[in-house]
């Protein structure tokens, strides 16, 4: 079994706080992978230390089997990563093809290829006839379509997606789920973070489950599932079936 992901004894601290514990991820290549927890239970934080963008606390990382916590390793594994990160990295004074280009060369990519993909991936997503605005004139949507066109340019071996269907309309969702199934499909691999769980359960191939730090469940979506609908198995999991409405008394009568 060859791993895109594997992480021993994963940590992350903020002072007394335990952000990630000491989780043992296992991703194998050519997976759809989804990455789920409730709000605050270190999904993000996760993707900051895969990615090199946040040193852990401890516990070891493989990142396409190479270590991210060594420069020349970690330099070598983000020449085959892409990601869209949880805070949208876009430069406002930048178009969508200049970002694109810039972005292509920070991959050492041909000109001629990053103009070829950036057209091909700015007519996918709808923005092609918005690449002359700057990145500051666009909706919250747009600039998540632009950030996984970034993401998508190099062609990498694994995609980090944090969010990346929040504020995108239905037709561009449907597009961007169509363009992840075949990437998946071809042998790439995708590792997504996002709390519409019905996405999920269309594309995901394989699930962890995290929760206040700890990874509590891990194993393919059928075996996840138990027979029950992917939300319902998480609210298990999670222990949000469990959870009861707080009652707001101006709220229970009629309507005045």
């Amino acid at each position: 079994m060859s791993l895109a992901i594997e992480t021993r004894q994963l940590s992350r601290y903020f002072n007394d706080f335990r952000a990630v514990n000491e989780i043992n991820l296992s991703v194998e290549r050519g997976t759809f992978y989804g990455f789920l927890g409730p709000n605050g239970a270190g999904k993000s934080t996760t993707i900051k230390m895969l990615t090199g963008l946040l040193a852990p606390s401890g516990g070891e990382m493989l990142v396409l089997g190479k270590n991210v916590s060594d420069p020349k390793e970690a330099l070598e594994v983000k020449r085959h990563v892409g990601v869209i990160p949880e805070n949208l990295s876009l430069f406002d004074n930048l178009t969508a093809r200049e970002f694109l280009t810039f972005v292509g060369r920070m991959y050492l990519l041909p000109r001629d290829t990053v103009r070829t993909r950036s057209n091909e991936l700015l007519e996918l997503l709808g923005l092609d006839n918005e690449d002359k605005k700057l990145t500051l004139e666009y909706s919250h949507g747009m600039k998540k379509k632009l950030a996984l066109a970034a993401a998508l340019l190099p062609n990498p071996d694994l995609l980090f997606l944090d969010e990346p269907f929040e504020g995108v309309d239905a037709v561009t969702s449907r597009v961007i789920r169509d363009l992840l199934a075949g990437y998946v499909a071809r042998g790439s691999t995708v590792f997504l973070t996002t709390h519409i769980l019905e996405i999920v359960e269309k594309l995901c191939t394989h699930v962890g489950i995290i929760v206040r730090g700890c990874l509590v469940e891990q194993a393919s979506m059928e075996s996840i599932r138990q027979g029950l609908s992917l939300e319902d198995r998480f609210l298990q999991v999670a222990g949000g079936d469990e959870a009861v409405a707080p009652k707001i008394s101006w709220l229970e009568g009629a309507a005045s």
